[in-house]
């Protein structure tokens, strides 16, 4: 049991001082002091460790909707393809510690190859690696030779498309994630042109369905946007060449938008210097300048979003997650809707309901900032504590 004492909390309920305790996993109490020392009392579980956060802030930790959990920002992702399952795996820890650490306790994988995700959040759960709760889709559903041909499940047709859907969900996918359109890091591939069919994406949701598992689209250009909200999608990853009337679709069926900033900035502000392929800067520089556009429909239209980052993408390292919040406040988010966007929404999106606030009942997944975050969006960067899963593990 720990007890955070003469400091904030900010959630999406604002700031405000309180203390908090943590036992078994959970907050088990916000509030003044003789509150907190009540609940503790009640739990009967020994001697709390007190922690001293005065002057210091505590808030969720953050969710990433969007990482690859194998990838490791080397400039060049074609060049893990000749890698072992072995070096994948111990990368795949490394990230996920590097994750944590940051102040990352949720992560949503959306694309690993085989089960590697999937079994790295049961490694996790089980205490064997350090990192955050890892959700995942197992393989990317794609057609044949489309994005992501080298990691992904290449199917073509609604009826293959349903079954590599099915395929992810018998491995225990948590998420489906199909390739809507191209992609800036496949060579060859066409950024905005669309991918798999209206009948293909209508099949990919169809299966998700039963189950009610959420689904995740790659789409950067608008006409696979609409595609993928018109199918009944969860959420748009990237959304690059997003126009007002997908916006507006977006909007109106609550299909959520992960922008993944910091993909287009890792490529874009390092380039071919870098060692990051022409063929992908130039993809990435084009999108770049369509994106702010994006942004402006999507404010404007009342999207709801989730923050994401494509952690694993060239230069874009799992330890600087927190920095695609100060690239959304960039963008026109204020400090408030980047941690909405990073805790309750992403929540929501993820389909988890005791995760993104500080209160009685929701897991214990926090992290103790010298500033407020709802002022300062740079608060995030260097936390002084992290607690996953009610342990301190920074």
């Amino acid at each position: 049991m720990y007890v955070l004492r003469g400091g904030r909390v900010a959630d999406v309920a604002g700031t405000r001082e309180a203390d908090v305790a943590v036992a078994d996993g959970e907050v088990v109490a916000v509030g003044d002091s003789a509150t907190v020392d009540d609940a503790v009392a009640e739990r009967d579980a020994g001697a709390a460790t007190e922690v001293d956060v005065g002057g210091r802030v505590v808030a969720p930790g953050l969710i990433d909707a969007h990482v690859h959990a194998m990838m490791d920002g080397r400039p060049d992702v074609s060049t893990a393809v000749s890698e072992s399952d072995y070096a994948a795996s111990y990368r795949a820890a490394s990230n996920l510690e590097a994750a944590v650490q940051a102040g990352v306790t949720t992560v949503r994988d959306l694309g690993s190859r085989g089960t590697l995700a999937l079994d790295a959040g049961e490694a996790v759960a089980a205490g064997d690696i350090d990192g955050p709760r890892v959700l995942a889709c197992g393989r990317n559903v794609i057609m044949t030779g489309g994005h992501g041909n080298w990691f992904g499940r290449e199917a073509d047709g609604p009826a293959e498309v349903r079954k590599a859907a099915r395929e992810q969900l018998k491995a225990g996918a948590d998420v489906l994630k199909c390739m809507a359109t191209g992609g800036v890091l496949t060579e060859g591939a066409v950024t905005g042109a669309p991918e798999l069919t209206p009948e293909e994406l209508a099949a990919f949701t169809d299966a998700a369905a039963p189950t009610d598992t959420p689904t995740a689209a790659h789409a950067h250009g608008e006409v696979g946007i609409k595609n993928a909200v018109e199918a009944g999608i969860s959420s748009v990853e990237h959304g690059t060449f997003m126009d007002r009337e997908a916006a507006e679709m977006m909007a109106e069926r609550g299909t959520y938008w992960v922008p993944t900033a910091s993909a287009l900035r890792g490529i874009v502000d390092n380039g071919v210097e870098a060692g990051i392929p022409e063929d992908a800067v130039a993809k990435a520089e084009d999108a770049a300048e369509r994106f702010d556009d994006a942004w402006d429909h999507a404010l404007d239209a009342g999207v709801p979003i989730a923050m994401g980052t494509d952690a694993g993408t060239p230069f874009n390292f799992f330890e600087e997650i927190p920095r695609e919040m100060a690239h959304m406040v960039d963008y026109g988010l204020s400090p408030e809707a980047a941690l909405e966007a990073a805790t309750v929404n992403a929540a929501d999106l993820l389909g988890l309901d005791d995760v993104g606030r500080v209160a009685a009942g929701y897991r214990a997944d926090l992290v103790v900032l010298d500033a407020d975050p709802t002022e300062d969006v740079e608060a995030w960067q260097d936390p002084d504590a992290v607690f996953a899963r009610g342990e301190r593990v920074n």
